[in-house]
């Protein structure tokens, strides 16, 4: 069967998505809406429309890696993309050119969530044999998609199991962040339940994936949700590591995790796919099937004699302060950050220009940047096939100690064992023996080595503010972060003159 990744492209999107000044404002290229649904065909169609995205979130990933102080924003110049230098400094608001970036961010998610909700307004019209999979593939992907909005964004407009339609921007409210956060843990509830660990075509959405994204939104349900449910992130985190088909690659292996080559591999439970094809330009990112992030992270000017690497936009640079964080021996460091000047020096020919860009450190995130050889490359900026690994099992193990450390009853054992499988392998150590870099504390400092643990094993992939932001922290660690401002971004102004005026912002905006 074909890989998701090649129906992303040969599918052509039947839910037409206005861009609009309307938010949200859904036509199909049929007179009836209500005609459509007849054949499972269809809602596999549907379905497919709705993972499309996916491919979207590449901003989210990149800009959150920005607003953290793992990256600064870098680019040409100080006037290169301003709406992300405002979100860098932490001066971003719901006007001008940051308001703007935002609202496009705004309009994607939503549209995504139309779509998933388009197929649960009609889940019961039609009955076949797969339905079960393919509603609880959808409420998967809305859940993700309601997750980031909010997160980003806190109360949102929300309709369950019904479109937003032109003229509900007048009528519909904010929903409260509890009830947003009710709507997708009870998704992502019914995808575990019935959705197998293994599809049968690559790159669709697993129990596996439900259960961790479960688990992370229980994480974050005690600061954005006021509940306490470390609990219930212990739990169905342990399902997962005792029942499902994941495992840590080994130190052998992780120098190749993050390559092309090793896309959809064992550790990876829930990943993105890309291609090389370009579905829309630079004025329509969400129609984009390639990681526009990838080249966008590279450096301006580079010439690597080796082939590996491709030259970029100089975007997302790492900052001295996280390098500093990897300890002495920490084979991640190499993989997860490029040291420009070091690989010129040990590959004779490679060059870079240092004064080619904005903010730069010298440093680039090697985890999504560039590598030569795409196959179809019209424009090398908007054409990356790298996938995205969303959920690794590593970020599962990690999230499981926390959780098992910070739930009412402690297991700091248990903890500790998740912990320290991570730092075994990134130091060459056995992973199931106890070794000499094993984390041997417990409690409060335990909880402050596995936070420390979440920034160097996952630096780059986009994690990094929500932590900070999710346990209090932002406001000591980030520069110009105001709290609870910043705890949230602001919903752009468009988007409240659409509502009547009857929203309110978001606090301090």
């Amino acid at each position: 069967m074909k890989n998701l990744k090649i129906i992303y492209i040969l599918f052509t999107v039947f839910i037409m998505l206005s861009c609009s000044d309307d938010f949200v404002d859904v036509e199909a290229p049929f007179e009836n809406s209500e005609e459509f649904f007849n054949s499972e065909q269809d809602y596999q169609d549907a379905l497919v429309a709705a993972y499309d995205y996916l491919q979207s979130t590449s901003k989210f990933v990149q800009f959150a890696e920005i607003a953290s102080d793992n990256t600064l924003c870098g680019g040409e110049s100080a006037t290169d993309s301003p709406y992300i230098q405002e979100i860098d400094d932490m001066i971003h608001s719901p006007v001008g050119q940051s308001g703007g970036g935002l609202r496009t961010m705004w309009q994607w998610m939503y549209e995504a969530v139309n779509r998933c909700n388009y197929i649960m307004e009609f889940k019961d019209k039609t009955d076949f044999p797969n339905k079960a999979s393919v509603i609880a593939q959808t409420r998967f992907l809305r859940a993700y998609y309601n997750f980031i909005l909010v997160k980003w964004w806190g109360d949102v407009p929300m309709k369950e199991d019904q479109r937003i339609k032109f003229g509900d921007e007048f009528s519909i409210e904010r929903t409260p962040v509890a009830e947003v956060y009710d709507l997708i843990e009870r998704d992502l509830i019914y995808a575990a339940d019935n959705l197998p660990y293994v599809q049968n075509q690559t790159g669709r959405v697993t129990k596996g994936a439900a259960q961790a994204l479960l688990g992370k939104v229980y994480l974050y349900s005690d600061f954005y949700n006021n509940q306490d449910k470390f609990t219930e992130a212990a739990d169905v985190f342990e399902d997962l590591i005792t029942n499902g088909p994941h495992r840590l690659l080994t130190t052998a292996e992780y120098p190749d995790l993050f390559e092309r080559y090793n896309e959809n591999n064992i550790e990876s439970v829930f990943e993105i796919q890309y291609s090389d094809i370009e579905g829309g330009g630079f004025g329509c990112f969400q129609c984009l099937e390639g990681n526009y992030a990838a080249f966008f992270n590279g450096p301006r000017g580079f010439v690597d004699s080796t082939g590996f690497f491709d030259a970029g936009y100089s975007f997302n640079v790492p900052v001295q302060e996280v390098v500093d964080a990897f300890e002495d021996g920490d084979i991640r460091l190499e993989y997860s950050i490029l040291d420009i000047e070091q690989w010129i020096a040990d590959n004779p020919g490679s060059s870079y220009d240092e004064n080619a860009g904005y903010e730069q450190t010298g440093y680039f995130n090697r985890k999504i940047m560039a590598r030569k050889g795409d196959l179809n490359n019209p424009d090398a900026a908007l054409t990356n096939p790298d996938n995205y690994r969303a959920i690794r099992y590593a970020d599962v193990l990690l999230m499981a100690a926390e959780a098992n450390n910070k739930k009412q009853s402690p297991d700091d054992d248990k903890a500790k064992e998740y912990l320290n499988q991570v730092r075994r392998r990134a130091f060459g150590d056995p992973l199931n023996v106890p070794g000499p870099h094993d984390i041997t504390s417990s409690g409060p400092n335990l909880y402050e080595a596995i936070l420390k643990e979440r920034r160097v094993e996952l630096v780059g992939e986009g994690h990094r503010f929500f932590d900070l932001v999710r346990t209090g922290r932002a406001a000591d660690e980030i520069d110009g972060f105001q709290e609870p401002k910043h705890n949230f971004f602001p919903i752009p102004a468009e988007e409240i003159l659409l509502s009547g005026n009857r929203w309110e912002n978001n606090f301090g905006y």
